[in-house]
């Protein structure tokens, strides 16, 4: 793969000059700026040629006018740098066949463009443009299918306009068909003239994205527009890193650093985005007094309108559930618990310890409560506890866990029905849940497990549609990492001093004792070396040289575990790492995974997308909410098995670990990651039978006890961790640096309940 745009040209090579030829493949693609490698077809016989450089939105089987300079790599020999683009209808007969087959208009595949050109020779790229009805004459070609091709041409072209217009600021091709499926016909109109609402309309563009059009189409530098859209950007960048609010100082600090202006341009433009909009609209920020993250002195925090108006709610809504009359299991006030937790024993043919006897009696007596603990603690026998006895007095008991594994996990354990809260709420196009405060939950009891996962925007949406009087019961462990999502939910709720009634399960109980994985998971958490050696359970395998390790991380996923122990390494294997980045990070290893997993095969399809291929068999991973897939949306996090491959329809279906067949068309790829590695943040509220973590220096930032604690406690039977005993100290050394910013305890604890 050539990865430099041609250094070092022979003599008198990087004169202007121009190249017409068929896109045959491309090699590489770089989604964020377009950057392509790309081989090309001159017509001339002999090898095909390598063409560099931003070939936005040039698609294989499309013949194209390239402008640019010849030039030579080093490794990679002689290549032609792109400077720019047109593409140019084919001329021939073989051309138009391969330009209309190469899976470009939808609903045209290999076979019906052998037809179509076979029916109308010369004159079809003409017939589908100008009569496009006539395309019913072609054997097999119906009129339903007519029209789908004559509708995908005219969007092709249409999108075609867009691409145009933004090759000029190396937008990559699936944003700019993303502004387009968003905008339509509008949508230069927008690029060029609202630049800055690209990045709050369309997923994929941030406002980087956006500051390089606004650049382009003549927006300045210290525009009020582009300071208070830089200012609504670094507060949702601190979202994604966790937090709900961003002290006034630090949200200053930030913006001015990421937009290069005047501080006092900044604070202006912060007061004006803070201020209640003449026409009524609701301000772009809010601007409150709260305790700053590590509990001490009040700061100005400067919350995103959605997450300061979901803290309020998520606050009063449980203070609402805590303190209502109603109760809709009164018969656990006046119950004879000595007679109830013997015939719970007789059921179960297992005794409670005291302090899951006191959480089963927190849970049916209490009207929101947390049970939290360890593995090994007997969190699941004491939930299963508290479902069976609520169910003995005919409760209504809903179960529902962040993830879907997680709720299946749920349900084997209960014997109940159990979904994902998505699933539970209805949530529906742009977030909106069925069920709420005005049409709450048919449910006397709600328990949700793995809780650490809850953000802060999805526990407001759960607790609203809790009827009042029903219990609400919030199971996790809370020395996981928290949400990947804004706020630290299950920490707060747990806070020293708060409302809500909790118990802590301590005892490891002997079972659970003879595990190396829970043994270690416990001694990690309080601060002490995992014991590697003498356990058939738990590994280490040493290697100091990051790459080396990612290699040898690979091999143990993809041929040692499953030679050894009868693993699936698809199903039962799952490598959880650290960072993205780096040659042990996710990434790369998701590429090696695949070549070792689901290598290329002749008869296996496959679909290139980026720098990315997906083949049949793939294991994958969606990467947004897309409130618009599947019956209730497809969420961040969820896994599923790639099961076909559509070139015609262009479209790739994915089995999900719900078993949902979900279709995705080859232009919403982008939503899609490999998941044979994941990154442990990722990986939250899943189990797999055995995990390999590689913890190598190379991770070294984020090397923390609760990232190592978190990846260990997702193995049901087996880890093995591979890299140095230096990061694996590092690991379990390093406290996680600081709170997030919530002021969720702060607002239970008697802040503003409003």
């Amino acid at each position: 793969m050539a990865n430099g745009a041609g250094s070092g040209a022979g003599g008198g090579e990087r004169q202007p000059a121009v190249l017409e030829g068929v896109l045959e493949r491309i090699t590489y693609a770089n989604e964020e700026n377009g950057y392509t490698v790309a081989r090309v077809d001159t017509g001339r016989g002999g090898d095909l040629l390598t063409v560099v450089g931003a070939l936005l939105g040039a698609q294989a089987g499309e013949s194209l006018r390239m402008e640019g300079r010849w030039g030579s790599h080093p490794q990679y020999g002689r290549q032609f740098t792109v400077e720019n683009y047109t593409t140019v209808l084919p001329a021939t007969i073989q051309g138009i066949r391969r330009y209309l087959g190469s899976g470009l208009v939808k609903g045209i595949g290999p076979v019906f463009a052998d037809r179509i050109t076979l029916h109308f020779g010369l004159d079809t790229l003409r017939i589908i443009e100008e009569e496009p009805k006539r395309l019913v004459e072609v054997p097999g070609l119906g009129p339903k299918r007519t029209r789908r091709i004559a509708e995908a041409w005219e969007e092709q072209k249409a999108i075609k306009e867009v691409m145009l217009f933004l090759q000029s600021v190396e937008v990559s091709t699936s944003i700019a068909v993303r502004i387009y499926k968003k905008y339509g016909d509008a949508s230069i109109s927008v690029v060029r003239n609202q630049p800055y609402r690209l990045a709050s309309d369309v997923w994929g563009i941030g406002f980087l994205t956006a500051d390089r059009i606004a650049r382009a189409v003549g927006i300045p530098h210290d525009s009020p527009e582009r300071v208070k859209a830089g200012l609504q950007y670094a507060l949702s960048q601190s979202t994604d890193q966790g937090h709900c609010f961003l002290p006034e100082e630090r949200l200053i600090a930030d913006a001015v650093k990421l937009l290069q202006v005047d501080t006092g341009l900044v604070i202006e433009c912060l007061a004006e985005l803070a201020a209640p909009a003449e026409d009524g609209a609701e301000p772009g920020v809010v601007r409150e007094r709260v305790p700053g993250p590590d509990g001490g002195e009040q700061v100005t925090a400067i919350y995103l309108v959605p997450f300061h108006r979901a803290e309020l709610s998520l606050s009063a809504q449980l203070l609402r559930l805590l303190r209502t009359g109603e109760d809709r299991m009164p018969g656990f006030r006046e119950v004879a618990w000595d007679k109830a937790l013997s015939w719970l024993g007789d059921r179960t043919g297992a005794e409670l310890a005291p302090e899951q006897e006191a959480a089963v009696r927190l849970a049916l007596t209490e009207k929101v409560a947390v049970l939290t603990g360890g593995p090994g603690c007997g969190k699941s026998f004491t939930v299963r506890s508290i479902v069976e006895l609520a169910r003995a007095k005919k409760a209504k008991v809903v179960l529902a866990a962040p993830t879907g594994r997680a709720a299946k996990r749920l349900a084997e354990l209960t014997g109940a029905e159990a979904s994902t809260v998505h699933r539970l709420l209805e949530l529906k196009p742009g977030g909106d849940a069925a069920y709420d405060r005005d049409r709450p939950l048919d449910a006397d009891l709600v328990v949700v497990d793995e809780a650490s996962m809850l953000d802060l925007l999805l526990a407001n949406k759960l607790v609203k549609a809790v009827p009042p009087g029903a219990h609400l019961l919030f199971v996790g462990d809370v020395d996981q990492l928290p949400s990947v999502g804004a706020g630290e939910v299950l920490r707060d709720l747990l806070a020293e001093g708060g409302p809500v009634p909790a118990v802590r399960l301590t005892r490891v109980f002997r079972q659970a004792q003879q595990s190396g994985v829970v043994m270690n998971a416990h001694r990690i958490n309080a601060g002490q070396q995992p014991v590697t050696d003498r356990l058939d359970d738990f590994f280490l395998f040493v290697e100091d040289d990051t790459e080396e390790a990612g290699r040898l991380a690979v091999d143990v996923a993809s041929r040692r575990l499953p030679a050894r122990f009868g693993l699936d390494p698809r199903r039962d294997v799952q490598v959880l790492a650290p960072m993205h980045r780096g040659p042990a990070g996710a990434g790369t290893l998701n590429g090696l995974l695949q070549q070792a997993i689901t290598p290329a095969r002749p008869e296996l399809a496959e679909k290139r997308f980026g720098g990315r291929v997906f083949r049949v068999g793939d294991k994958v991973t969606q990467i947004r909410n897309n409130y618009e897939k599947g019956a209730n949306g497809v969420f961040n996090g969820t896994v599923g098995v790639v099961t076909s491959l559509d070139a015609d329809e262009q479209r790739l279906t994915v089995r999900t670990d719900e078993d949902e067949e979900v279709p995705y068309d080859f232009d919403e790829l982008d939503e899609l990651a490999h998941a044979y590695a994941v990154t442990i943040h990722r990986s939250q509220g899943s189990e797999y039978p055995a995990v390999v973590i590689p913890v190598t220096t190379g991770a070294w930032m984020m090397l923390q006890r609760n990232l190592l604690y978190t990846a260990v406690t997702r193995a049901k039977k087996l880890v093995v961790l591979v890299g140095s005993r230096k990061a694996l100290g590092q690991a379990v050394r390093t406290v996680s640096a600081g709170r997030r910013c919530t002021a969720l305890d702060f607002r239970l604890a008697g802040g503003r309940e409003s």
